[in-house]
């Protein structure tokens, strides 16, 4: 587990917090129109989309073929473990279908990785990522990271105060949020596995022995429990997304973060193409796009965190710099997660 409590690589972004947010659309180098023209005899990429929720997802596709006319993006969004089953369907059946596959899930990487079925490729623009986040894709380039998830807790106002919100994850086995609280499974989300990983690395199994105790509503994805406070049939969000978080509060939902004092887990999750990706050129390209400077224009309008300088972070967000955060490691995350999915199983039995 790496500990930070400051992040000094987003002070840049920091200064830069108060440019519009949408600026110009970067002009095209020699080498990206190059690519284009070969992506464009291909005229689709289908991308396995296991980071972003439906919408940005979708947005981040439209302003792909807005860029570069004549290639579609077909969006396949699920959470990462359901994104993976899919992916080893298609594997088994020695079928293509994959171009680019996005999880929260570290473990799947290296797992295809290994496998060989992952193609080598640089993005030029990921040179211009923060230098934690070039350290999190893979060295022999056969992954690279432009999405991190930010967990933390989200209370709803008017069910509970800010005197009485919980301030640290251990202050969620409190008896009195019995039949209160709402959390994923990692059974199908990568990010709730990885932050199980890590309650499992501070706490030991008995913090989840005692969280049961609690009856949390178990929903499939980390972004469930969002749904669950906005409905009101939950009062407290544990190990929810920052961005859909504060995408909903934009909307007007009364819900407020709560970045827990004994750390927020954040979640370095990988992207890569597949070796037998049908449309490797498109997939090339939306590597480059999805590492540059529009992809983050776009998916911070979603309060997604934007990893480069040159580019705001979300309205609304603490700066990171400013807040204790837990960043897995991937070996953590490779052996663990599969430890923790049986172990939830055994004590919630779901």
């Amino acid at each position: 587990m790496t500990e930070i409590s400051r992040r000094g690589v987003l002070a840049a972004a920091a200064i830069l917090a108060g440019s519009p947010a949408q600026a110009a659309s970067t002009p095209m180098s020699p080498e990206e129109k190059a690519l284009y023209e070969a992506a464009r005899r291909e005229g689709e990429i289908t991308w396995y989309s296991g980071q972003l929720s439906a919408e940005p997802s979708e947005a981040v596709g439209r302003a792909f073929t807005e860029r570069y006319p004549g290639i579609r993006v077909n969006v396949v969004r699920s959470a990462s473990q359901v994104a993976f089953q899919r992916l080893s369907q298609d594997m088994r059946a020695g079928v293509a279908q994959c171009d680019v596959f996005s999880s929260t899930d570290y473990s799947h990487s290296t797992f295809l990785k290994r496998e060989g079925r992952l193609l080598a490729y640089r993005p030029r623009n990921a040179e211009r990522l923060l230098d934690f986040v070039r350290k999190a894709g893979d060295a022999e380039d056969h992954f690279h990271v432009f999405y991190i998830g930010v967990h933390l807790i989200a209370r709803r106002e008017g069910q509970v105060s800010e005197s009485e919100a919980p301030r640290r994850w251990q202050d969620l086995l409190d008896a009195k949020w019995r039949d209160k609280l709402a959390v994923g499974h990692p059974g199908y989300s990568g990010a709730i596995g990885a932050w199980t990983v890590m309650m499992r690395k501070l706490y030991g199994w008995d913090y989840f022995t005692k969280l049961e105790r609690n009856r949390p509503q178990i929903g499939r994805s980390s972004i469930d429990p969002v749904t669950a406070l906005n409905a009101g049939e939950r009062s407290i969000g544990v190990a929810i997304p920052s961005a859909s978080t504060l995408l909903s509060m934009a909307r007007g939902n009364p819900l407020k973060l709560i970045y827990p004092e004994d750390g927020t887990v954040v979640v370095p999750s990988p992207s890569s193409i597949q070796k037998n990706a049908p449309h490797p050129n498109a997939a090339k390209l939306f590597m480059e796009y999805c590492t540059g400077p529009d992809y983050f224009r776009v998916t911070r309008e979603f309060y997604n965190e934007s990893l480069r300088a040159d580019v705001p972070p979300p309205d609304g967000a603490t700066p990171l710099d400013q807040v204790k955060l837990l960043i897995p490691e991937p070996q953590e995350i490779e052996t663990g997660v599969p430890e923790v999915k049986e172990q939830w199983r055994d004590t919630f039995g779901i």
